[in-house]
């Protein structure tokens, strides 16, 4: 996907590629549906767990903030993957209209709010599940430990990354 201050609708040449504005938008549109793919895929598995929870017998165990904590995650669950496929829906609605740097900016801003969606998404899970199985207190070390690789992972690395320089060879 392009880089947010890649301005997808140039026809300028930042990063060395000859290539007109609608292959630019054609390449960035091709990235978007993988990282889409690549985020559907996992957020599917996780939402087919969560609903999957609501039928096993130890479900009327949980006590009362453990259901509100599950049903918080479902529409997390479901917000995600609504946000991260309204691109597909854009694409759709303006296909053959010479839209793509459009489609392909909105994707992006949906891709960056998807991630956010999932990143709070396996939080929950991963504290929603310490909670039941080891307690209160290992559900909060749990989630601000996976909170703080995500964090690293998914913001501070791709700062970092985006911040140095390109060696040229």
């Amino acid at each position: 996907m392009s880089a947010p201050d890649q301005d997808v609708t140039s026809d300028a040449q930042p990063d060395g590629r000859d290539e007109t504005r609608d292959e630019r938008a054609d390449r960035n549109w091709g990235e978007v549906l993988q990282e889409l793919r690549v985020l559907q895929t996992g957020t599917q598995i996780l939402t087919g767990f969560l609903l999957a929870l609501a039928f096993q017998p130890s479900f009327g165990d949980l006590n009362g903030t453990q259901r509100a904590v599950y049903l918080v995650l479902v529409v997390l669950a479901a917000l995600s993957a609504v946000v991260a496929l309204a691109p597909v829906s854009v694409h759709r609605f303006l296909f053959g209209r010479r839209a793509k740097p459009a489609i392909v900016r909105f994707g992006h801003v949906c891709m960056l709010g998807s991630l956010g969606l999932v990143s709070l998404l396996l939080i929950g899970v991963v504290a929603f599940v310490f909670d039941v199985v080891v307690g209160d207190a290992a559900s909060w070390v749990a989630g601000a430990c996976l909170a703080v690789v995500i964090a690293g992972l998914w913001v501070v690395a791709p700062v970092l990354a985006r911040r140095r320089p390109e060696r040229t060879s």
